[in-house]
C-alpha cells in the first residue's frame, strides 16, 4: 500500500507518516518500482500503535522507547502519565477558575481584566502584607468575586490578614454568607472554624439566620463562636450554649457578657435568671462551676436575679456565699 492509500485509511497524513519515519518510528517494508514507500500489513499495526500510544498522552520520543526496548516496563511510565494528567487537570482547573473569577466583575476593560488578575495573585502571595493590601484594596478598585474573598478568608492563617478579608468581604454584598456557609462543612476543623468566625462578622440576616443553626453544628468549637456571635446581635436561641460555656469554663467571661448584652430584654432577663439558678440548685459542674454561675448572675437585672443572689449569699459553699454577697452589695451600690 502506498503512502497515500495509508493516509486514507490510518487518517494519518503522509506529512506525519514521513515525520514517524524520520524519527525511527516506522519504517516501510519496501519500494515500488517507481521508488515509492510501500507499507505491509505489519507497517499498518504499527502506525495504529503509535496513535494509540499518542491517545494516551506519550511523546514521539517515549513512544519509541516503549516499541523497541523489550526491557521497557509500561506501568512505570502509566503511573508518570497519571501524574502528569493530574497536574495538567488542576493547573486548567485553577485557570478556568481565575477566568470564571474575573468574568463575574464584569470588568469594562482590560484595564480592569489586568487589575482584577493583579488583586487574585496578591490575595494568593505568600506575603502576609501583600495578602492583606489586596484585601484592603479589594472594594476601593475593581471589585474581586466574592467567592474568591470567601477562598481566601477559610485558607489564611494570619489574623491581620483574616481581619481584612472579613472586612472585605463585609462590603461585598450579599452572596459571602452562603458560600462561607459551605465552609462548615468542611473536613477540616480549622476551616470550619474560619467559617464561623467570619460569619460572625457579617451584618447580614442571612449570616445570622446561618450561625443560629450552626448551635446545632456537631463540632462544639462552631457552636461556641456562634454562640456568642448571636449574643451580641440579641438571639435567644444562643442562652443554653452561653451557659454552658460558663459551666465548662469555656470563653466564660465572654459568654457571661453575651448574656448580659441578651439580658437588656427584661423577658430574657427572666429566662436567663431562672435557668443559672436552675443549674445552680442541681449543683452543675461542681463548685467552681457554681462561683462562675453566680458571677454571671452579677450583669442579669431583675427581682428574680436578686432574689436568686440572696438565697445564694446563704449557700453551703463559702466561695458561692461570698461570690453572692458581694455582688448583692455591688448591686446595692448601683
Amino acid at each position: 500500500m502506498l503512502i497515500g492509500e495509508v493516509a486514507r485509511w490510518s487518517g494519518v497524513s503522509a506529512r506525519m507518516l514521513r515525520h514517524y519515519e524520520s524519527l525511527g518510528l516506522l519504517r516501510p517494508t519496501g519500494r515500488s518500482g517507481s521508488g515509492y514507500r510501500e507499507y505491509s500489513g505489519d507497517d499498518i499495526r504499527q502506525i495504529f500503535h503509535i496513535e494509540s500510544l499518542r491517545s494516551l498522552g506519550l511523546s514521539l520520543r517515549e513512544i519509541k522507547r516503549a516499541l523497541d526496548d523489550p526491557r521497557f516496563a509500561p506501568a512505570e511510565l502509566v503511573d508518570d502519565l497519571i501524574r502528569r494528567t493530574r497536574d495538567r487537570i488542576a493547573a486548567e482547573t485553577e485557570l478556568l477558575t481565575r477566568l470564571r473569577r474575573i468574568g463575574a466583575v464584569e470588568p469594562a476593560d482590560w484595564a480592569d481584566v489586568l487589575q482584577v488578575v493583579a488583586l487574585l495573585r496578591g490575595l494568593g502571595s505568600p506575603s502576609p502584607g501583600a495578602r492583606q493590601r489586596a484585601a484592603l484594596s479589594a472594594v476601593e478598585r475593581v471589585p474581586v468575586p466574592v467567592e474568591a474573598l470567601v477562598e481566601a478568608v477559610l485558607g489564611e492563617s494570619d489574623q491581620n490578614v483574616a481581619g481584612a478579608l472579613r472586612w472585605a468581604l463585609a462590603q461585598s454584598g450579599d452572596e459571602g454568607p452562603a458560600l462561607l456557609a459551605e465552609g462548615l462543612d468542611s473536613a477540616s476543623a480549622e476551616v470550619r472554624r474560619r467559617a464561623v468566625r467570619s460569619l460572625a462578622k457579617l451584618p447580614h440576616d442571612e449570616a445570622t439566620a446561618l450561625l443560629r443553626g450552626a448551635l446545632t453544628h456537631p463540632d462544639v468549637v462552631v457552636r461556641r463562636y456562634a454562640a456568642l456571635a448571636l449574643g451580641a446581635r440579641g438571639t435567644a436561641d444562643a442562652v443554653p450554649t452561653l451557659i454552658d460555656m460558663i459551666v465548662e469554663e469555656v470563653n466564660d467571661v465572654d459568654a457571661a457578657d453575651a448574656l448580659s448584652a441578651l439580658a437588656d430584654d427584661p423577658v430574657l432577663a427572666e429566662r436567663i435568671a431562672a435557668r443559672l439558678v436552675d443549674l445552680l440548685a442541681h449543683g452543675a459542674g461542681g463548685s467552681s462551676a457554681r462561683r462562675r454561675l453566680t458571677q454571671a448572675l452579677a450583669d442579669i437585672p431583675g427581682e428574680p436575679a436578686s432574689r436568686a443572689l440572696a438565697d445564694l449569699s446563704r449557700d453551703e459553699d463559702q466561695g458561692v456565699a461570698l461570690t453572692a454577697m458581694y455582688i448583692l452589695k455591688l448591686r446595692a451600690a448601683r
